[in-house]
């Protein structure tokens, strides 16, 4: 667990798909005034242990776990995601430990999706990369979220994740639908979804409509990553439910 600062309610922050906690830090910085704001690693990102199940139930599980160690009270947790679907499961799973709910650009129906889809695209990437500029360059506007999901080795810069990890990790998305899962939602629920979603279009605004009280946002101009694509507008929409979940 990673601690970025603060005090008071706890901030969990939970990353995507071959990325790690420390993707949060620039969300982490104006975090910090509304609790203790602290990064997650999922297993097989980061620092996190290599090792299955890799299921949604055991991934919200080891959010428990730490929630479980941190021992501060129920927590906000923010995903994007992946780390929107596992705090979703997290709530619907451990009620009792888990105030809200922020999830950006995930949708509970993907089935028939393969990671066939990816592959070609994943292994097409010039790994290793020459140096941080040569990520930012390579992925243009998304280039600042996956330099910080790359480490260095001798030979240049690599994903702090397995790809054959997250193969096995997104297929299970194309196999189930997790509408069971947001019906177990019982907490303040707020969806960031990018107007140019790789999403199924239209499902974030039916969990809105299934999770009573829900709020739904699109983001104009954003595609997956709103946090980084349209920073101002994701952050004025987290402080706005934030103030109201935590009577600020």
């Amino acid at each position: 667990m990673l601690c970025f600062g603060g005090s008071g309610v706890p901030i969990v922050l939970l990353h995507g798909l071959m990325g790690r906690a420390r993707t949060w830090w620039r969300v982490a910085e104006w975090l910090r005034p509304y609790g203790a704001v602290y990064g997650l690693d999922a297993r097989g990102h980061g620092s996190a242990p290599r090792v299955g199940p890799w299921t949604t139930e055991r991934f919200a599980d080891d959010v428990a776990d730490a929630l479980r160690i941190l021992d501060a009270g129920p927590a906000v947790l923010i995903g994007h995601s992946m780390g929107g679907l596992h705090a979703w499961a997290t709530a619907a799973r451990h009620p009792e430990l888990v105030r809200a709910v922020v999830s950006e650009d995930f949708a509970p129906d993907q089935r028939g999706r393969t990671v066939e889809t990816w592959r070609g695209y994943f292994e097409s990437w010039p790994v290793p990369f020459e140096s941080l500029g040569h990520v930012r360059a390579f992925f243009g506007d998304a280039g600042p979220y996956f330099a910080d999901c790359v480490e260095e080795r001798e030979d240049g810069y690599h994903l702090v994740a397995d790809l054959e990890d997250l193969y096995v990790i997104a297929a299970e998305w194309g196999r189930r639908a997790y509408w069971s899962i947001v019906d177990g939602i019982g907490c303040p629920l707020l969806l960031v979804e990018g107007e140019h979603t790789a999403m199924p279009p239209g499902q974030q605004a039916l969990v809105a409509a299934r999770v009573p009280g829900a709020k739904h946002l699109v983001v104009p101009g954003s595609a997956h990553l709103p946090h980084d694509e349209a920073p101002e507008t994701y952050r004025g929409a987290v402080e706005a439910f934030l103030s109201q979940v935590l009577n600020r």
